[in-house]
């Protein structure tokens, strides 16, 4: 029987696991959409979704739990202050997974998982700055 056990080990230590989330929450929460696998995917979206109502609830207690689960303070940061304001009139299921498809090294199962009503714009931003910060830099 499969009593009390309620998370999926992913063939990783905790240690592995629990710094796994913690940088797929805040790739999530910077991004608002990754791709991975189904089942990192729906192990993730509890975690993202107690973050989300962790930052709706705006206090300090809740800041200093959410950055000692996430890795960056940027993130952190957007969770308080755009994500909080974002969901402040939803009552939970902030968090959505697509399924798509397989991929074709293994054949696992790959699934989307995005935040609803997530910011189009948002996804590969810091990447697209980074970039051209460092062509500005390579020009002086």
């Amino acid at each position: 029987m499969r009593h009390a056990r309620g998370y999926r080990r992913l063939n990783r230590t905790h240690e592995h696991r629990k710094a796994l989330f913690s940088n797929m929450a805040g790739s999530l929460i910077e991004h608002e959409q990754i791709k991975t696998t189904l089942p990192k995917a729906k192990e993730l979206r509890p975690i993202v979704e107690k973050l989300i109502t962790l930052g709706k609830r705006g206090d300090l207690h809740a800041r200093r739990q959410a950055a000692a689960q996430l890795k960056e303070d940027k993130d952190v940061a957007k969770l308080f202050d755009v994500l909080a304001a974002r969901y402040k009139d939803r009552q939970g299921g902030y968090v959505r997974i697509l399924k798509a498809g397989f991929r074709y090294g293994d054949m696992a199962p790959m699934a989307i998982i995005e935040l609803v009503d997530r910011d189009v714009d948002a996804k590969g931003a810091s990447d697209k700055a980074r970039v051209a910060a460092e062509e500005a830099a390579a020009e002086e």
